[in-house]
């Protein structure tokens, strides 16, 4: 009896046409967008707390150096304070992260698993295969 092939798990399934291939990567570089901006976001959460630590930093120098009342403002006023309404950047993170990034990550695996039984990647896979060079070391199809 011949061995099976190795599972491929870019491989297309069988039934699935161009067109669903095509609106499911679609929809997984839909995600991939927001996986960005979600990343920008965490960037924008620690690029404004290291800020807000700086600030703090900087009202002690001030009184240090004698600027008491200059000190009080940049910490009654910026030091701490909300970046939205009620929020720090931490819940801002949480609260995008809870409503709209798990519930799209959600969907773009239910996309996945009901059109190209939970494959990731078909498309671009497919795209690998039309512009690598076989025989080529560098343009492997997958792996050894």
């Amino acid at each position: 009896m011949a061995a099976l092939p190795p599972y491929d798990p870019y491989a297309r399934p069988e039934q699935t046409d161009d067109a669903t291939v095509e609106a499911v990567g679609k929809v997984t570089e839909a995600f991939e967008w927001i996986e960005r901006a979600r990343g920008r976001l965490y960037d924008f959460h620690q690029l404004v707390g290291h800020a807000d630590g700086l600030l703090g930093e900087a009202a002690d120098a001030l009184d240090a150096a004698g600027h008491a009342k200059q000190a009080r403002t940049v910490r009654d006023e910026v030091v701490g304070r909300n970046v939205l309404e009620g929020r720090w950047t931490f819940q801002v993170v949480d609260e995008f992260d809870d409503r709209y990034w798990e519930p799209f990550r959600a969907v773009e695996r239910e996309i996945r698993e009901d059109l190209t039984d939970g494959r990731r990647h078909v498309f671009e896979a497919e795209m690998k295969e039309g512009r690598r060079t076989r025989g080529h070391p560098a343009h492997t199809a997958r792996p050894t």
